[in-house]
């Protein structure tokens, strides 16, 4: 399967269908099992401790996976998460945005799995590691009538 959501048109369907990511995150690079997402980092991200909170992080690679997921599948915006699992390793160098790359595992007709790391931009060692299962809704049926020989 080939790539169908280049980072703009994904950037572009984020602005459109969730404004509320718009300015903070971006996809940067997409690649036909991996994504780069990009979260810069401004003071609402940020936890006593001048830390990036955890559920910005959450955010990133929930956006990321999404994003990976979208690039491959089209616009399918009721594709959602139903596992999560996250390691927070290491805390994120201040004043740097956050790099989330992201692998897909397996994209099925109906599930996906995938991981990301989180990385402080210019840092080797990750911050966080996140693993991720999708589900993604059913094509629509052209009718019922039709599925059932009626």
């Amino acid at each position: 399967m080939t790539v169908m959501m280049d980072a703009e048109a994904l950037n572009a369907f984020l602005a459109r269908d969730f404004p509320q990511v718009a300015g903070s995150y971006r996809v940067e690079q997409v690649e036909e099992t991996r994504l780069v997402a990009r979260l810069v980092t401004e003071e609402e991200h940020l936890r006593p401790g001048g830390t990036v909170s955890g559920p910005s992080m959450f955010a990133l690679a929930d956006l990321a996976i999404y994003c990976a997921i979208l690039a491959r599948i089209g616009p399918v915006a009721l594709a959602v998460t139903t596992n999560a699992s996250i390691d927070f390793m290491r805390k994120p160098a201040a004043g740097r945005d956050l790099l989330a790359e992201c692998r897909l595992l397996k994209l099925g007709r109906v599930l996906a799995v995938a991981e990301v790391l989180i990385f402080s931009e210019g840092q080797v060692e990750p911050v966080a590691r996140c693993s991720m299962t999708y589900s993604i809704p059913p094509k629509p049926r052209e009718s019922v009538g039709v599925r059932y020989g009626i």
